[in-house]
């Protein structure tokens, strides 16, 4: 049994509420023990200390729409990569993830459960996980990337990945029952087209509610799994949330029916707002976007904006979530501010990548919140994020970092060991 008190900070908790002044978390090995004012905590003997130097307190953070086995990089360099290299170059993204403050993410295609299962037997370091493994998407649609060339540069399917391309409701079926089988913890559906395919429009409508109807059904019943929808379109958007999904990917041409469902249905909203954003400031200084992204980017940026602000408005429940692996991963928390300038408090976004993000999850009763009895996720913020949320953008204001009671980050340490040396 070991004990670890962190102290001398002001509390975030992740509910939203004002933030506690003179803090500190009593840790259990990995389970929180008690939280609150440092007078009120239990005095226990043989107990390790980490002292936040009057830094923040803060649940770890939670991005709920990742892609951990890829980082955009131009056509070439990708044919030019060796399958095999992708595995090593991931165990890099992973790294700048956590120390980012990120402990846990939902992978939306990519991802195989081997690289889930070497994160939690302790073989790499790497946020906890919940993978779609890849992507269900139809011929021609967002996820086939066959070019009018009759170049293929879809990325290779191979025992644990099996394929993701389906046509109509039998392969449907099938479809699903492949990624439950390859350990898919969720079923992420291509319900639209999108920015980054290169035959077909964030508009276009793919999958009949019919054959988004047989996904939800298929997951729920043989594992409770549920479906997350890239879904951009209104249409498309609607098709999803009144099949069941779970969760809309990005959302950029909502209508106002679009967010009724929404509400009606309890369904999430990952915004992605940093998405095309990348997309845009990539193409000013390298080659990696094709041009057929960078297009779609600036005609849909202001409308994605607009799209997630009036879903805000309206008290859609929204959950943090990047696409990195678009943009460089590490950079996640950039997506905070996109937030508050569609009209978030900074509150409200930090909310959003603890609370609402685990409760999205379905992980809300373990993660996402520092409360008694939760798993032990933390960070030490530097800077007062709720002064200026930009603070969390730069890795070193996040000082230390705690996953499952461990500690995988911590730059006081390093400087102390560094002045020592």
């Amino acid at each position: 049994m070991t004990y670890t008190l962190v102290k001398n900070g002001t509390l975030i908790d992740g509910n939203g509420g004002e933030p506690i002044r003179d803090a500190a978390v009593l840790l259990k090995d990995d389970q929180i023990e008690a939280v609150g004012k440092l007078s009120d905590i239990p005095q226990v003997s043989e107990v390790h200390e980490i002292d936040a130097q009057g830094g923040y307190i803060l649940p770890a953070f939670i991005d709920t729409h990742v892609h951990m086995m890829m980082q955009k990089s131009a056509l070439q360099k990708t044919l030019e990569t060796p399958f095999s290299f992708k595995f090593y170059q991931a165990m890099e993204y992973m790294k700048r993830t956590v120390n980012a403050g990120i402990t846990t993410v939902r992978d939306a295609g990519f991802t195989d459960v081997g690289v889930k299962e070497a994160i939690a037997q302790g073989l790499v370091l790497g946020p906890r996980m919940q993978i779609s493994v890849n992507p269900i998407t139809i011929t021609g649609g967002h996820g086939d990337s066959w070019m009018r060339s009759g170049v293929d540069i879809t990325d290779p399917s191979y025992p644990s990945l099996p394929s993701g391309i389906a046509d109509g409701p039998d392969e449907v079926h099938k479809k699903v029952r492949e990624m439950l089988r390859a350990g898919a913890d969720i079923i992420k559906v291509h319900a639209t087209g999108g920015v980054m395919s290169p035959t077909d429009h964030p508009e276009f409508t793919q999958f009949s509610q019919e054959e988004l109807e047989i996904m939800v059904r298929e997951a729920k019943f043989r594992r409770g799994v549920k479906v997350m929808a890239h879904a951009q379109g209104a249409e498309g958007i609607k098709n999803a949330i009144r099949a069941g999904i779970h969760s809309i990917e990005h959302g950029i041409f909502l209508d106002d029916e679009a967010i009724e469902l929404m509400l009606e249905h309890g369904t999430y909203l990952v915004p992605t707002l940093l998405a095309p954003l990348s997309v845009l400031e990539a193409a000013k200084v390298s080659n990696d976007m094709p041009e057929y992204a960078v297009e779609k980017s600036r005609e849909v940026i202001d409308i994605h904006n607009a799209s997630v602000a009036k879903a805000y408005k309206a008290g859609v429940k929204i959950a943090m979530g990047t696409d990195a692996g678009v943009m460089p991963h590490g950079t996640n928390l950039r997506e905070l501010n996109l937030m508050c300038n569609i009209g978030m408090s900074p509150m409200e976004s930090l909310v959003a990548t603890t609370k609402v993000a685990a409760e999205c999850m379905g992980w809300g009763d373990t993660l996402g919140t520092l409360e008694v009895g939760k798993v032990a996720d933390l960070v030490i913020a530097k800077e007062d994020p709720i002064a200026d949320i930009t603070s969390l953008e730069d890795t070193n204001n996040i000082v230390t970092v705690l996953k499952n009671g461990e500690v995988v980050k911590d730059l006081q340490e390093e400087i102390a060991v560094g002045m020592k040396g």
